[in-house]
């Protein structure tokens, strides 16, 4: 079986961009390394259709890099949803800031700049959804401190729970702390969640 065919086989079954996230991820590919980082439309739809689906208004992302996910799930929020997304690296702001300006669906993001263990504690208020893509070694953190202002019923997703198989062996740092997290997960019984083999692995959870 050639999984990198059936995935590319998936891709082109998934409803597509809007314009202006094509456009984002052309200007991303060509000004930024490291564009893998983009979470790809197999999981940026599922993300606008969990949005959906849960009915989520108030939308807290950890992770921006150049705005895609902050764009597929804003574009999915009513027109009162709101949407925070925290980054650290400034490299990606110009970018995220210019596309979110351009995009109908920008009014409703929130860019906050600065390391997100110390910006989310500034962002009153509970989350109906949350979307964990930042830096792997502060997963653990992340959930301590992101599960108890998600909602009763709300969704939190969390990307690269795979590492690219590196969880099986963990050897890096980085490895480590997403197997940490993984197994948190699995152990704690106020979710409930399911691990799905897609891209470099997604875990969703719904909180009790």
């Amino acid at each position: 079986m050639d999984l990198q065919a059936l995935e590319s086989y998936a891709t082109h079954h998934t409803t597509d961009h809007s314009e202006i996230i094509k456009e984002l991820i052309k200007v991303s590919e060509g000004d930024l390394e490291h564009t893998d980082m983009l979470s790809g439309r197999i999981v940026g739809r599922l993300l606008s259709l969990l949005v959906k689906i849960s009915g989520a208004r108030r939308v807290l992302e950890v992770g921006t890099f150049a705005g895609y996910s902050a764009l597929m799930m804003a574009e999915a929020l009513p027109e009162d949803g709101e949407l925070f997304t925290c980054e650290y690296n400034e490299r990606y702001e110009d970018i995220a800031r210019t596309f979110f300006e351009k995009s109908k669906a920008g009014s409703k993001v929130r860019l906050v700049m600065g390391k997100a263990l110390e910006t989310i504690p500034t962002i009153s208020g509970s989350f109906d959804f949350v979307f964990l893509d930042a830096d792997k070694i502060n997963y653990p953190n992340y959930y301590a401190m992101i599960l108890p202002r998600l909602q009763e019923g709300g969704i939190l997703v969390i990307d690269n729970v795979f590492w690219s198989g590196e969880v099986l062996n963990p050897q890096s740092d980085k490895a480590r702390a997403i197997n940490e997290l993984n197994k948190q997960i699995r152990d704690d019984d106020t979710v409930e969640q399911v691990m799905l083999p897609v891209r470099d692995g997604v875990t969703i959870l719904r909180k009790k």
